[in-house]
């Protein structure tokens, strides 16, 4: 992997490892991206970038050769060998080989803890486009300004502070006890979420869970999404209804310590192929 400074874009070279943006940002895991003329916008770490591909490099713009190489690079999980795992799992289950056709060269994202855990308690019975619209109001006014009118993603010491009326505005509904009962345990030290990384995987769960409003299916998100615990395995209805029509014996421990990255590829490959579950 070899980098490039041009005057405000970073260009990422000989990537071992291809990463196609769209089905790895738009299959579920994060929700602060936005696509814009083949071109996705979005924010992590206090920045706010542009990325995108041309060939098989990777170019991303508002950053700097520093920030690139210590924190986009593992955020979008350029390091691990995702073909060797394709091998690993190429023989455990025919759908998840026509997932890897179809939506080719998803990669997990290592996401911040915090900003995970709150979105996928916003995300309970939810759709991605109402999430991204609370997140979006979420950070708009309890995050600070970025540049191009972007905000921040609030800290879990400033939503601490807040109460049940400061969060109308966001109208998360049901979910915004749950937001600042976690803020407020993760502000108290009572959940350490430096700790919970690491922690053996069901230890994990069972701190997490631990957590009002958060149950097995958003705390395998959070393993997931920030922890980058690929053995576990979010389970919502449709991964439910794989499990259950399209997995032999129901078996998920067939996928193994990947079981993660196959649970990823199944559920956007059904999601954008619904009818196979109708099979």
């Amino acid at each position: 992997m070899n980098f490039l400074e041009l005057q405000n874009k970073i260009l990422i070279t000989e990537i071992k490892n291809d990463i196609n943006l769209e089905n790895t940002l738009e299959c579920g895991q994060c929700f602060r991206w936005k696509k814009i003329n083949n071109k996705y916008h979005g924010i992590a770490n206090n920045e706010n970038i542009t990325v995108y591909k041309k060939n098989k490099d990777l170019i991303i713009e508002n950053s700097n050769i520093n920030n690139v190489k210590n924190f986009w690079v593992n955020y979008f999980d350029l390091n691990l060998d995702y073909t060797k795992i394709k091998k690993y799992l190429s023989n455990t289950n025919t759908y998840l080989l026509q997932a890897y056709e179809s939506c080719p060269d998803i990669h997990i994202l290592n996401q911040e803890p915090w900003e995970t855990l709150c979105s996928f308690i916003i995300s309970q019975n939810n759709n991605i486009p109402r999430i991204k619209k609370i997140i979006s109001k979420l950070c708009e006014n309890f995050g600070y300004k970025l540049s191009n009118n972007n905000f921040s993603f609030p800290d879990y010491k400033i939503m601490s502070q807040l109460k049940k009326k400061d969060l109308e505005i966001i109208k998360s509904g049901f979910r915004t006890r749950y937001i600042l009962n976690t803020a407020e345990k993760i502000s108290t030290g009572e959940i350490n979420l430096e700790e919970i990384k690491n922690m053996e995987i069901n230890q994990a769960r069972k701190k997490l869970v631990t957590l009002n409003g958060v149950g097995p299916k958003i705390s395998e998100c959070v393993l997931l999404y920030s922890y980058h615990k690929l053995e576990a395995f979010p389970m919502d209805i449709w991964m439910k209804k794989v499990v259950d029509k399209l997995i032999a014996n129901k078996d998920i421990k067939i996928f193994g310590k990947y079981a993660g990255i196959a649970q990823q590829y199944l559920y956007y490959y059904i999601r954008k192929n619904k009818h196979i579950l109708e099979l």
